[in-house]
């Protein structure tokens, strides 16, 4: 098997290290370089994830580097294809993703610069909390062209709607098909009229109310594991998606997947950073893909930029 190309993931949290390993075991990269301010702690995961080689099966292989505020370490992140930005706070129970824009906002600015230092190649994925304003802001500090950063929220919240369908309606997850569009937050939009359960469409299935309420569960998914973890934030499901999308970008494979881009036109919107679907390859974004919705959602999603343009407008100077 022919690997190929770099992969950096920054912070070596949950998320981050779940991420690495995903990306490890789908043994299609050359290195997966794993960072965190916290010295130690990616080297030690990574020894254990190379520890792990011969028994999964794969030869990719993980590096660990700390690094500081300042910037000492990340010359191991040069020639990176693609780097995902997990670092940041997590929520604690009772808080809001926008509640971490300030601690965050300094946060992911710094990693931002030296991602532009040292693999000015890149394509960035954000993860970091609060979602849609951290991937404005990684943009304006990186400077790459809007395609090159993009966020990963789309993919978790349509994940998160498909299982709550499947378990509602106690079938396979792979006979189930929805899509979120919006934002990754209060003005998420999942759209019903694109969800089908064995190609029948959802409305069919379950009443108004019933989807309502599935709706709303996958608008506060992230916020009801919080909540029962007391500690701590999801990362299982949230790492699958952030690997699968920088999957996408090292194999040019254009799948269309719900990710946080930059919106010139599509719907009627312009100038900003939302969730929408969109083709990914190795220049990351190739094309927005601008899909049929009805008048209501249409109208949720015109709400969704606003709401997050405001916000996007604001970070700039954080």
């Amino acid at each position: 098997m022919a690997r190929k190309g770099k992969v950096t993931v920054v912070g070596s949290g949950f998320y981050g290290s779940t991420t690495a390993l995903r990306l490890a075991e789908y043994d299609i990269f050359e290195t997966v370089v794993l960072t965190d301010i916290v010295e130690g702690k990616p080297e030690g995961i990574a020894l254990d994830i190379n520890q792990s080689r011969s028994i999964e099966g794969f030869e990719t292989k993980v590096i660990g580097q700390s690094t500081t505020a300042e910037g000492a370490g990340y010359e191991a992140i040069a020639g990176s294809d693609v780097v995902v930005i997990t670092a940041g706070l997590p929520r604690k129970p009772g808080m809001s993703r926008m509640d971490l824009i300030g601690v965050n906002a300094g946060i992911v600015r710094g990693v931002a610069e030296n991602v532009a230092k040292h693999a000015p190649g890149a394509v960035v994925i954000v993860v970091s909390n609060p979602l849609d304003e951290m991937t404005a802001l990684a943009q304006i500090a990186t400077k790459f062209p809007h395609n090159r950063v993009m966020g990963q929220a789309g993919m978790l919240d349509t994940a998160r709607f498909t299982h709550f369908v499947a378990e509602k309606l106690n079938v396979p997850i792979s006979s189930v098909a929805t899509l979120t569009l919006g934002s990754h937050g209060e003005t998420m939009v999942p759209v019903p009229s694109r969800c089908t359960v064995s190609g029948k469409p959802l409305k069919d299935l379950l009443s108004q109310e019933e989807i309502a309420g599935l709706v709303d569960r996958t608008r506060n998914g992230g916020a009801e594991i919080v909540a029962l973890l007391k500690t701590g934030s999801a990362y299982y499901a949230p790492s699958a998606a952030a690997a699968r999308m920088a999957k996408a970008v090292i194999e040019d494979s254009g799948a269309v997947m719900p990710v946080c881009a930059w919106v010139e036109g599509q719907y009627g919107i312009s100038g900003v950073y939302l969730g929408v679907e969109a083709a990914i390859g190795r220049e990351g974004v190739k094309k927005v893909v601008e899909t049929e919705l009805e008048q209501g959602e249409r109208d949720a999603l015109l709400v969704a930029a606003e709401a997050v343009r405001a916000k996007q407008n604001d970070v700039k100077d954080l």
